[in-house]
């Protein structure tokens, strides 16, 4: 059986792979030209005291995205 967990599962300092985007094809294409494609290697660096944003270093940048965006992004 396969793990699977969300970007929003993640713990500060923790990395993990993307697996695929679950998003409207209009969100889907923005975060593709972040850089949140299949294969890219996302690090958690930090999260609010609400857990809302939630920051990831992706390609040399740091990314805060909402939980509910984070939610719908598969990692390994």
């Amino acid at each position: 059986m396969e793990n699977k967990k969300n970007l929003s599962s993640l713990k500060i300092g923790e990395e993990t792979i993307i697996k695929d985007i679950l998003l409207e094809d209009n969100i889907k294409k923005r975060l593709y030209n972040l850089g949140f494609l299949k294969g890219s290697c996302v690090k958690c660096v930090l999260k609010s005291p609400f857990k809302d944003p939630i920051a990831y270093f992706l390609k040399g940048t740091i990314i805060a995205l909402r939980t509910e965006i984070a939610e719908k992004i598969i990692c390994e």
